[in-house]
């Protein structure tokens, strides 16, 4: 039975405090987005272009980006599959204390964690509703044991994080502030990284997958990617490098000896 009083709540409080002053490093990000309106039309979401445009702003790239139905099962399933991996990610969405919201629960259960009242967080709640911090109120600072909170510069109630995992409100105009905050208190900037393209007219992509396959081991620090297009005058290849500047001036002076070697035409945008 959950409980029916503030003084009940008080006594199934339970908090630990981690120390997190120094930043951690990243390889990549990835989101997760809850929310049956998204998937049917509802609501248009902006959490994934606000989170892409964070990232980047800190030369941190995205991982990954899903966005899933309001069905505790899925959830779950996804966000243990989430934690299992090396790069953090942000959640959105469902942490609230409606009906319809699950993720703090499934959060609890992918980590194997219980449910529990957090400290901090039902004081802040009380001191920002005061009488009208209910219990129902209260549910929503009842985290996985031993989570961090998020603090929320719009209404102060807070988000949670737990191992690799962030948990933000499904509010586009909360959840981008707390992202920001996330990211500048527990990550390092991200190395610099530039991209270059090389266009080819004429060419298919299968003209050039050999060439690629020889790349690609002898370039591993960088990224190729290849993006055909059907144009006015035929087809054409765009060949993007990413990575460290100087690997990939590197690459792509490498990449233009090999397609002029088959004779096909370029030029860089």
């Amino acid at each position: 039975m959950p409980p029916s009083s503030i003084e009940e709540i008080r006594k199934n409080i339970r908090t630990k405090r981690e120390d997190m002053s120094e930043k951690m490093f990243a390889s990549g990000f990835g989101l997760i987005i809850i929310g049956s309106e998204i998937l049917d039309g509802r609501v248009r979401d902006s959490h994934f272009a606000n989170t892409r445009k964070l990232l980047a702003e800190r030369n941190h790239s995205l991982t990954y980006a899903m966005t899933l139905v309001d069905e505790p099962r899925l959830i779950t399933e996804k966000l243990k599959w989430a934690m299992s991996r090396r790069e953090p990610f942000f959640c959105c969405g469902g942490i609230g204390a409606t009906p319809d919201d699950y993720t703090r629960q499934c959060a609890a259960e992918a980590a194997g964690r219980p449910l529990v009242y957090h400290e901090e967080g039902v004081k802040i709640l009380e001191q920002r509703f005061g009488k009208e911090a209910t219990p129902a109120r209260l549910k929503m600072v009842e985290f996985p044991e031993s989570a961090r909170l998020i603090p929320n510069p719009v209404n102060q109630v807070p988000g949670f994080s737990i191992n690799n995992a962030y948990f933000l409100p499904g509010f586009p105009s909360m959840a981008e502030p707390m992202t920001a905050w996330v990211l500048d208190t527990y990550y390092e900037r991200g190395e610099k990284t530039v991209t270059r393209t090389l266009i080819l007219a004429g060419t298919r992509e299968s003209e050039v997958i050999p060439m690629m396959n020889e790349f690609i081991p002898q370039h591993s620090k960088i990224s190729l990617s290849s993006l055909p297009k059907f144009v006015e005058y035929g087809t054409e290849i765009h060949l993007g490098l990413t990575g460290d500047p100087r690997d990939v001036e590197e690459g792509i002076a490498d990449l233009i000896k090999s397609v002029e070697a088959q004779g096909i035409k370029w030029e860089e945008r």
